[in-house]
């Protein structure tokens, strides 16, 4: 599955307008669910040893493209994902469950990383990071499944809606047991009319494969 935002000019530069991404008929399953689950699962202390399994992260905020050779210096001890290449943009990632930081879910905890037109992504937490490859849809999944659907906001952009599955290719620091894991995505990607993205996506981590 290609985590395809359009061209990567889009954010790169304002646009007074922007078809959108995905013309395919697709299914949401509400970020609300993810919510849901953070509320009903008994909280654990913020102890930056131990991540829960699994644990909900928040992505969200506008944006912004990384310029090629202006990733992280050590790209996050990370082997398989290049953030320095050019193909990258980040936005913030945002503490809701089971992992350091939940005391204030307003306040940033780290850096997410994904490429606009590719299959992979990073998170930059406290005490690690984590490298991702999302899954192509099996045969006959439903719509809905790895893609986006598209509702005009009313006000020139775009809700680009869709749940996401992506593998855990690499894992360092105190998130080295979920690698082989799973991340189910349930995302509101919101495309503004000025060619902005602003992101609101739920992030399931489990150390369990997807099936």
């Amino acid at each position: 599955m290609r985590f395809t935002f359009g061209n990567t000019s889009s954010v790169l530069a304002p646009r007074s307008s922007q078809k959108p991404i995905n013309k395919q008929r697709r299914t949401f399953i509400g970020g609300a669910a993810a919510a849901l689950l953070a509320s009903s699962l008994p909280m654990r202390a913020d102890l930056e040893s131990t991540p829960n399994d699994p644990f909900i992260l928040l992505l969200h905020g506008i944006y912004q493209p990384v310029p090629a050779g202006g990733g992280p210096a050590d790209n996050l001890g990370l082997t398989t994902v290049n953030l320095s290449d050019g193909s990258y943009s980040k936005t913030r990632i945002y503490p809701i469950f089971g992992v350091d930081g939940t005391n204030d879910q307003k306040k940033s905890i780290g850096t997410f990383y994904v490429q606009f037109n590719g299959y992979l992504c990073a998170y930059d937490l406290p005490g690690g990071s984590i490298a991702m490859t999302f899954f192509d849809p099996p045969p006959g999944a439903p719509d809905g499944f790895n893609a986006f659907v598209p509702f005009p906001d009313g006000a020139g952009g775009y809700y680009q809606e869709g749940t996401f599955e992506l593998n855990i290719t690499e894992a360092t620091g105190i998130y080295a047991a979920f690698r082989g894991g799973h991340n189910h995505m349930v995302d509101r990607l919101h495309q503004l009319a000025d060619g902005n993205f602003n992101e609101f996506c739920f992030c399931n981590i489990s150390q369990y494969a997807f099936p």
